[in-house]
């Protein structure tokens, strides 16, 4: 069981700020998220999508954006619990809450923010009969450990970043690399796209467009999947693994019944501090709503700036929090 100050539910780019701003005040942060890296959507979805709207970049990519929020509070050592869902909470005696992760690691913390973006994140699957009956058994919509496909063969079907970038890593690592994509375009940035078609034309990936996977055959474990190519008909791929890469959907999941208020989905909060009807849990980010909300990273960032300072004083009562410029007096600027 972990112990922390602050625990953020959401590693994506607020819940990372939030750590630096919490940082500042001493208090320490433990982060539980569902994807097995920190970055929420900007890493599992769109790692190369430039984004304008950051004070001081007139542009940076999204994963460019992570790595520096990750460089930012690494002097503040905040522990990862990474890969899990928030399943249960618990109030405890002494006040403090107890949250229970999907596969049992408990973390417990005095306040709870809850910075999940649009909230958990599941699958989006492609409408195959029997896909249920092989996840986990040659069917994986998350790539965790690159390794794991070591010397296999791979079908990936896929038209975003995630399907180009994953194609164009394990080329390097499985026997064998097949991109199956509907359409002849891809959704990807153009340099992803380019080095797919290179690698297609040098012969160390298949290609396959106008495509799409409809079935799955094995013995307990997947030993080929089929493939509707538009104008050739069908065909039957033997393959050991099949990672269909159609996005994540977004899902309060089970927050949604941690007694928090909540309208279309997100949790409504006090724009005073950004808190919960619950005392000691806020929201922050794309998962909460209140009149005039967008959904911007900078505003998260601002929200999360204000939570810290209402937790701590929910935290220590009695302690006097004296704001002081960090341009003046560095990251321990503040003083109780």
């Amino acid at each position: 069981m972990k112990e922390t100050d602050i625990l953020i539910i959401g590693a994506g780019p607020c819940g990372l700020f939030t750590v630096f701003e919490a940082g500042l005040l001493k208090l320490k942060c433990h982060l539980l998220d569902s994807l097995p890296q920190p970055g929420g959507q900007l890493s599992e979805i769109y790692p190369k999508k430039p984004i304008y709207d950051i004070p001081g970049y007139p542009t940076v990519l999204a994963q460019e954006l992570v790595d520096n929020l990750m460089e930012q509070i690494a002097p503040f050592k905040p522990e990862f619990t990474l890969g899990e869902r928030a399943e249960t909470i618990e109030k405890l005696e002494d006040g403090r809450f107890k949250v229970t992760s999907s596969r049992g690691s408990e973390i417990v913390a005095p306040v709870i923010a809850i910075a999940g973006g649009l909230g958990s994140f599941e699958p989006r699957k492609p409408p195959i009969s029997n896909i249920a009956n092989f996840e986990d058994k040659g069917v994986e919509y998350i790539i965790k450990e690159p390794e794991f496909y070591r010397n296999k063969r791979v079908v990936i079907a896929g038209g975003g970043d995630s399907a180009l970038d994953w194609t164009i890593f394990l080329a390097d690592v499985a026997s064998e690399v097949t991109l199956v994509h509907r359409r002849q375009g891809f959704r990807g940035a153009l340099d992803s796209v380019e080095k797919v078609m290179d690698l297609h034309k040098e012969g160390k990936i298949k290609l396959l467009t106008d495509s799409q996977v409809t079935g799955l055959n094995g013995n307990g474990h997947l030993e080929e999947v089929v493939i509707r190519h538009k104008t050739e008909g069908m065909m039957n791929k033997p393959t050991d693994h099949f990672v269909p890469l159609f996005g994540l959907s977004p899902k309060l999941g089970p927050i949604a019944d941690w007694g928090l208020n909540v309208t279309k989905n997100a949790i409504e909060v006090d724009t005073f501090d950004y808190s919960t009807n619950v005392p000691g849990i806020y929201a922050i980010g794309d998962i909460n709503t209140y009149p005039g909300k967008l959904k911007l990273i900078l505003c998260g960032f601002h929200e999360g700036t204000m939570m810290v300072q209402s937790a701590f004083k929910y935290i220590y009562p009695d302690k006097k929090l004296s704001f002081k410029y960090t341009t003046v007096t560095g990251v321990s600027g503040f003083s109780e």
